[in-house]
């Protein structure tokens, strides 16, 4: 089962989902806003994919960070933030397997997807 993790105004989110749809590629759509993410679910991720990887620091929820929450970064502390604040997180992450976390992808490239899952 594949579960496409993302907001609903992203571009790169819709593009995913675009193309996910013109190829035929069944998912599940998790709108991490709006259903929320939780920790457990951010550790999974970092075991296939580093976690500064994950984090977006170009974002708008990144800039309106303060200076102290920004301080300091380590895994834990980025995995508590983008659990408190799912926005941070870079979209989409693309979710593959029978156990979650099996394998991650991050953001999306028409090509990684056509190699991976075509």
């Amino acid at each position: 089962m594949i579960t496409l993790y993302g907001i609903k105004n992203c571009d790169t989110v819709r593009k995913a989902c675009k193309w996910l749809d013109a190829n035929g590629v069944e998912y599940h759509y998790h709108d991490v806003r709006k259903d929320g993410l939780s920790a457990t679910k951010i550790k999974q991720w970092t075991k296939s994919v580093d976690w500064e990887l994950l984090l977006n620091r170009r974002g708008l929820t990144w800039r309106q960070l303060s200076d102290d929450e920004k301080a300091n970064l380590n895994k834990s502390k980025a995995v508590r933030l983008m659990a408190e604040k799912p926005t941070l997180i870079k979209r989409p992450v693309l979710e593959m397997g029978t156990e979650a976390g099996d394998a991650v992808m991050i953001g999306f490239k028409e090509e990684t997807y056509q190699t991976e899952l075509l």
